[in-house]
C-alpha cells in the first residue's frame, strides 16, 4: 500500500563528496550563471548566520507549521547532508530553533535550508552550521507526524531531489541535479577563473572600455533604441 503524504525513503544515490568539494569556492553566481541562471532559489531564501554551505540534498516534506518528520529526519540524514525542507513557505511557526540546529550540527550536517520559518535566531546566527530559512517568527510548530522524506519537494521556487547539490553562499542558494553535476563544475571554475582575471585588470585601472561600448552599442542598436 502507498501512503501519500505519510512516507520515507531511507536510501537513494548521493552526488559524491568528491564533487561536493569542487564546488565550495565558486560563488553561487558563477554557478547560477552557468546554469543558464535557472537554479536559483528565490531570494526571500536568505542566511541567517555563517555562509557558505555545500551539501548534498535530504529532502523533508512536512504538513504547514508541523515539525514532527524534520526531527526523524535528523536522525537518519548522514553527515554532510543539507536539510532541505519544504514548509510551504509558511511564516506562521517555526519548524526549526536552537536545539534542533544543534542536534543538526553535532551530527555533522552540512547545513538546513527551510523554505518556512525558524527561531531562536540570535542563538543560530552563533552557530558554525549554515541555516537559510525563508522568514523568523518566535511561534512554535505542531508534531503531528504526517509528511515525506527523500521524495522530490520544492523549495524557495525549485525542485529539489534527494541526492541534488545545495551551494550556497550571502547571495542565496543554488541547486546542482547530481547528474548535472561534473559538467557544471567545469563551466564553473571557467567562469571563476575568467571572471577573476577581468575584475583584476579592473582593479589596475586596465579597463576594455571599447570592447565594452561596443558590446552594449551593438546591443542597443538591434533593438533600434533611440540615442538622443
Amino acid at each position: 500500500m502507498v501512503n501519500v503524504g505519510c512516507r520515507v525513503i531511507r536510501e537513494f544515490e548521493r552526488a559524491p563528496a568528491s564533487l561536493v568539494e569542487g564546488f565550495k569556492n565558486i560563488p553561487a553566481s558563477n554557478i547560477s550563471d552557468v546554469m543558464n541562471r535557472l537554479y536559483s532559489m528565490q531570494s526571500r531564501i536568505s542566511p541567517y548566520g555563517i555562509t557558505p554551505l555545500a551539501g548534498v540534498a535530504y529532502t523533508v516534506k512536512t504538513p504547514i507549521g508541523d515539525n514532527a518528520m524534520i526531527h526523524y529526519a535528523l536522525d537518519l540524514a548522514q553527515p554532510g547532508d543539507v536539510l532541505v525542507i519544504d514548509g510551504g513557505g509558511e511564516l506562521s511557526r517555526a519548524l526549526m530553533g536552537e536545539i534542533m540546529i544543534t542536534y543538526a550540527w553535532k551530527k555533522g550536517l552540512a547545513g538546513i535550508v527551510i523554505d518556512g520559518a525558524i527561531r531562536d535566531v540570535d542563538c543560530i546566527k552563533a552557530m558554525p552550521i549554515p541555516v537559510y530559512a525563508a522568514g523568523v517568527t518566535p511561534q512554535g510548530p505542531y508534531k503531528n507526524g504526517y509528511g515525506e522524506i527523500n521524495y522530490p519537494v520544492v523549495c524557495g521556487g525549485q525542485v529539489v531531489c534527494p541526492g541534488d547539490i545545495i551551494i550556497g553562499d550571502a547571495d542565496g542558494i543554488v541547486v546542482i541535479r547530481r547528474e548535472d553535476a561534473p559538467h557544471v563544475l567545469e563551466l564553473a571554475k571557467a567562469k571563476l577563473a575568467a571572471e577573476t582575471e577581468r575584475i583584476g585588470k579592473y582593479r589596475q585601472g586596465d579597463l576594455d572600455a571599447d570592447e565594452h561600448f561596443a558590446e552594449y552599442d551593438n546591443l542597443l542598436k538591434k533593438l533600434k533604441v533611440q540615442i538622443i
